[in-house]
């Protein structure tokens, strides 16, 4: 790292670079299009496929965007802060899980998994939980660098700023993916109670990491 002083701004670029990496699968569902393949009525060879290609390029992405965060910032996401998480946290990370699933539970008429299961299949299922550990690998790096940003700028280290850009950004993308104002509005939601989590365990990624991908996945 060279001896330039590191600013908001060098942040806010890595957690819109995870954005950036969101779109791909705008890119892919187009590309598919224009060969013939309609991914609303795929079959489930063309389905597997394409959450691989998103799979793959998706964590290649996020581990571009830490490696290159480490070598301009200086800040090295997997380092453990060592912060004890205390009770009052914990029952705040199960309040979040609580709320969540009840939201989730009322949107899908039921419990998301079993529906997911249910409708996909044992292979399907398998690949689109992949899929969705990959997309909260991204999700966690929007969340990290959006707060180290905002919290360099406003001064202040107890409202989640990073769960707050990721909640603007993903509805949005939600609303051109999904077509849906709805799941938009639901994803920002999601998105800053994600953030409230990331500050609940006290900035430890190793924590945060796992808890939001399940969170975003139940």
């Amino acid at each position: 790292m060279n001896d330039k002083k590191v600013t908001g701004f060098d942040y806010l670029w890595l957690s819109m670079y995870a954005v950036a990496g969101f779109f791909f699968e705008l890119l892919l569902v187009f590309i598919e299009q224009a060969i013939g393949i309609d991914i609303n009525n795929s079959t489930s060879s063309q389905m597997s496929i394409h959450w691989v290609i998103t799979i793959i390029v998706w964590v290649l992405i996020g581990v571009i965007i830490t490696k290159l965060g480490k070598k301009t910032t200086n800040f090295d996401i997997w380092e453990n802060p060592n912060n004890k998480v205390k009770l009052w946290q914990i029952v705040a990370i199960i309040l979040c899980f609580i709320i969540n699933i009840a939201v989730k539970y009322i949107d899908w008429n039921g419990f998301k998994v079993i529906q997911e299961f249910q409708s996909r299949g044992t292979l399907l299922f398998i690949f689109q939980y992949m899929y969705y550990i990959a997309e909260g690998f991204l999700i966690s790096l929007v969340i990290v660098y959006g707060q180290k940003a905002c919290e360099i700028w406003f001064k202040k280290d107890n409202i989640p700023y990073g769960g707050i850009i990721l909640g603007l950004t993903w509805g949005i993308g939600h609303i051109l993916s999904k077509g849906s104002i709805t799941v938009g509005l639901l994803s920002t939601i999601a998105g800053v109670l994600f953030g409230a989590v990331y500050l609940l365990v006290n900035r430890d990624y190793k924590k945060a990491f796992p808890i939001i991908t399940l969170l975003f996945m139940l």
